[in-house]
């Protein structure tokens, strides 16, 4: 007497394997085609978008004074690389959907509503942190550093140590801003509580002023300018772990 076999086959597993790895990579061929779509539709403008980027230290500028280019390449180079990187940054939305649609089949129905808000304000923060860096921050520090220099030095900023600093300002902000979302994950996981997260702010506000200290050039005004918003934000994400918890069904 035979027994029926039951389940899949042994073979079915490397099967889904090879169906996943495609799926994964059409994905990120999309993401990919995304983003250069965008960058050619910006890399005409590249020059403009220079101009905009570096406006708030060229407005400081002393009367004379200009941005300058030390190597050969730089004036087509640099404003390359920043339209590169706005590229990335403006198809950001449609890569982060590719994103969740590979993993969403796999999340349960109460996940997939958390995630979903969760990945659309992760997207809004990033935005803001950079906007928070252009608008507020930028002024501030080179209206700071042009005020400060000694009498018979010109100011000249080079455009590739110009883009290098704000491409990391950018970064930095844009990370920081996701402090509430990175408090409501780690709450919503079970790995800590709010209440044990506000019984530690004060080691909070030591680590928000050391990462700044690591993620802003070596000035204190950049450092507090970062610092400040981040314990705010993490203070955000406190607000909003608690009424997620609140809200949530009981088990």
């Amino acid at each position: 007497m035979t027994t029926e076999p039951t389940g899949d086959p042994p073979d079915d597993q490397p099967l889904h394997l090879i169906a996943h790895l495609t799926e994964l990579r059409n994905r990120l061929l999309r993401a990919i085609a995304a983003t250069l779509a965008v960058f050619l539709g910006l890399v005409y403008f590249a020059n403009d978008i220079y101009a905009f980027v570096s406006a708030p230290l060229r407005e400081l500028l002393p009367e004379g004074s200009t941005m300058i280019a030390t190597e050969v390449a730089s004036p087509f180079l640099a404003p390359f690389k920043l339209t590169m990187v706005m590229s990335l940054f403006v198809a950001m939305p449609y890569i982060l959907h590719q994103a969740w649609s590979f993993v969403a089949p796999a999340l349960y129905r109460r996940e997939k509503m958390l995630a979903l808000p969760i990945l659309l304000t992760s997207i809004a923060l990033f935005y803001a942190g950079m906007a928070f860096a252009y608008y507020v921050v930028f002024p501030l520090i080179f209206a700071f550093f042009s005020s400060v220099g000694p009498q018979g030095v010109a100011i000249m900023t080079d455009i590739n140590s110009y883009l290098d600093f704000v491409l990391k300002l950018f970064f930095a902000f844009g990370i920081a801003f996701e402090i509430p979302i990175a408090t409501v994950l780690v709450v919503g996981a079970g790995i800590t509580t709010p209440q044990a997260l506000a019984q530690k702010r004060p080691f909070v506000i030591v680590t928000c002023f050391v990462v700044g200290m690591l993620l802003t050039p070596p000035d204190v005004i950049s450092q507090t300018l970062l610092a400040v918003p981040i314990w705010l934000l993490f203070e955000a994400g406190l607000i909003w772990s608690r009424l997620l918890r609140k809200a949530a069904p009981p088990p």
